[in-house]
């Protein structure tokens, strides 16, 4: 579809033509975010602001004040330093984060994402119990496990490396402060944890200082003693209790400016918000996936498509309606109506540019060109008085006969082979409509319709009968049309709405322009109607 100088007819026409692909989308997008939702337990960030090289309380010997260049080296280590095993370990066994069991999440997690944790330890645990040795194929102890006394080395040890996952460190540009991050699925947790860590840090910058002012001073130094001292209450506060402002501060060369308090909404987008912008996004998503599918389908979708890609006039539509009413109408008085503005519109062409035979093909048999034809004679003879002949061409694979129900040992066939006469052929199926049946034959189609046989009988019939119509087998399976492209006054051509790709159908009509043949006008088949008809008369 060519998209300049579209109508706000033809976008939605491309929206509604294309629902189900939106409509899918919009339905597996809601149905990932909610799994995703539920497979996403929330995590909790707690937050703790600390400065590097902040005024003392009291004057000690061992500070001294940073100068700008040093401030910004002890920016970029402060991750480094706070992420360091002294650091993070005595966290680990102030808060006995190693006796957290592996299942932790199971606390805070939806019943599914709860479900996928069970499933994983079980399978951990399956691999770990049956390990078996790739060489002998035997059952071989895990290399992994760990002897019972030192479980407990072990369990911290992974809780060091875990806790590390959790936190971090991010230096607040252009000032001496630097923020840790805490993350943890409780909201207290989370916030102890960020306490604790900031506390330890300290703990470990008062410990550094302590040790080097004991080797220039001794122990029993007044400083010494002071920064003993210090160590002793920062390490008592290492619950994660919120302390006084004066504690927090302390002699340290780093100070606790702002302590964590449990946060009151788990970190990201809310669940809620999530949902609503899923809940937006995803039909435009599947409209955008419309307009590709659209774009990349080259079949023919519209009249206008017609008009554009083979330059020949619309003769008519018919609506795609299921297969029983795609079968021949009999009954004169509810007679399809849009048979009967196709049938007009035939009519009015072959009598306004002379034409009294018209072969009707299509580029596969699955366009159904056979029961159009069926329907036109049988309209055009019983409802509009023409006297009408229906001539079947399609010698390799006839079914004309099979649509009115008559016999097929005789026909066009036996005819051109001059077995018998025209008028014995030829099979009355109402006063006004006459059926010639393709007949049976053993020999090669085309020489039989490439003869003078085949010219006297459209002929004769073109003589005999108001209207003639030919039926063909089809333009991508045989080349039989263009035998009988100078014996005919037409060629009517059916597409299949979705279905007849555009460059096919005009590679398929090269030879047949080549011929000059008298293209008249399509026939849409399966027509589709993609927009709802209050909104298509609105617009």
């Amino acid at each position: 579809m060519n998209f300049s100088g579209s109508t706000l007819r033809d976008y939605l026409t491309v929206i509604f033509r294309h629902k189900a692909v939106i409509i899918i989308t919009f339905v597996v997008i809601m149905i990932s975010v909610v799994i995703g939702l539920e497979l996403k337990t929330p995590v909790y960030h707690a937050q703790v602001k600390m400065l590097i090289s902040g005024e003392k309380q009291f004057e000690s010997p061992y500070y001294k004040e940073l100068n700008s260049y040093q401030q910004i080296g002890i920016s970029l280590t402060q991750a480094e330093i706070v992420n360091s095993n002294p650091v993070i370990e005595r966290v680990v066994r102030a808060l006995k984060l190693y006796e957290r069991p592996s299942d932790y999440e199971k606390n805070y997690c939806s019943t599914l994402r709860a479900y996928l944790i069970d499933l994983k330890l079980w399978i951990s645990q399956w691999m770990e119990k049956f390990a078996v040795d790739t060489e002998t194929g035997l059952t071989a102890p895990n290399p992994d496990s760990v002897p019972p006394e030192d479980e407990q080395t072990y369990a911290i040890r992974m809780a060091v490396e875990g806790l590390k996952g959790s936190i971090a460190v991010n230096p607040i540009r252009d000032t001496n402060l630097f923020t840790i991050d805490a993350y943890d699925f409780s909201p207290e947790a989370s916030a102890t944890i960020a306490n604790v860590v900031s506390r330890s840090y300290v703990i470990y910058d008062l410990e550094q200082q302590m040790a080097e002012l004991q080797l220039q001073y001794g122990e029993m130094h007044p400083i010494v003693i002071q920064l003993k001292n210090a160590i002793d209450k920062m390490s008592g506060s290492l619950t994660g209790k919120t302390l006084s402002t004066t504690e927090a501060i302390g002699p340290a060369s780093v100070k606790i400016i702002e302590q964590a308090q449990p946060p009151l909404e788990p970190d990201g987008t809310g669940k809620i918000v999530t949902l609503f912008i899923a809940f937006l996004m995803s039909p435009f998503l599947g409209i955008i996936l419309a307009f590709g599918f659209e774009y990349v389908d080259h079949t023919f979708k519209s009249p206008q498509d017609v008009e554009t890609f083979l330059n020949l006039p619309l003769l008519g539509s018919i609506p795609k309606k299921g297969f029983k009413n795609q079968a021949l109408n009999t009954d004169s008085k509810r007679m399809n109506p849009f048979y009967q503005n196709l049938s007009d519109q035939i009519y009015l062409l072959m009598k306004d540019k002379g034409l009294k035979s018209i072969l009707i093909t299509a580029c596969s048999p699955s366009d159904r060109s056979t029961t159009i034809i069926a329907n036109l004679a049988n309209f055009l003879s019983n409802k509009a008085g023409h006297k009408v002949v229906v001539i079947d061409a399609n010698l390799r694979a006839p079914v004309i006969h099979k649509i009115f129900n008559i016999s097929d040992e005789k026909g066009l066939a036996n005819v051109l082979e001059g077995k018998i006469s025209l008028e014995k052929a030829v099979q009355d199926i109402s006063p006004n409509l006459a059926v010639l049946p393709a007949g049976d034959t053993s020999l090669n189609s085309t020489p039989l319709l490439d003869s003078t046989r085949m010219a006297n009988v459209i002929k004769a019939a073109k003589e005999k009968y108001e209207l003639v119509f030919i039926d063909y087998a089809n333009l991508r399976s045989f080349k039989d049309a263009c035998v009988l492209c100078p014996y005919l006054d037409g060629i009517a051509l059916v597409v299949n709405e979705g279905k007849t790709s555009r460059h096919v159908l005009q590679r398929l009509l090269t030879p047949l322009k080549q011929k000059k043949a008298n293209l008249v006008g399509v026939i849409m088949n399966n027509r589709t109607y993609a927009i709802p008809k209050v909104i298509y008369e609105r617009l």
